[in-house]
């Protein structure tokens, strides 16, 4: 069974209008990690167990004076391997994708914004 929006906000915690972010690509993993799991893609359960694991090796980086991932670091690392593991894509495909992307950058919109991106 699939969950919408408010339903996977509710179960991961966030309300709605409460999640913001520093950088667009943030904004970019949460909105395609809700998408792909509210379409029955993954189940929402299985990314959270992820993101908790990988929360855990940055806590774990930052105790051994290593610089620990960002909250969102971990959420496309565990997006990354949810997708992979769900066979949704595969990690060559994504490294691919992602090169394509560093090379070509998106041209920047005309929004401009003073502060964080904020869902609403």
């Amino acid at each position: 069974m699939t969950k919408s929006l408010k339903e996977l906000m509710e179960s991961a915690e966030l309300p709605p209008g409460e999640v913001t972010f520093a950088e667009p690509w943030e904004a970019r993993a949460f909105g395609l990690a809700v998408t792909l799991a509210s379409n029955g893609r993954f189940a929402w359960e299985d990314f959270r167990q992820r993101l908790i694991a990988e929360i855990a090796v940055a806590d774990a980086a930052a105790g051994a004076g290593q610089r620990p991932a960002t909250y969102y670091e971990c959420w496309l690392v565990a997006l990354e391997k949810t997708v992979s593991a769900k066979g949704i894509t595969g990690t060559a495909e994504i490294d691919s994708r992602a090169e394509v992307i560093a090379a070509n950058p998106p041209a920047r919109t005309k929004a401009i914004s003073a502060g964080p991106v904020k869902i609403a």
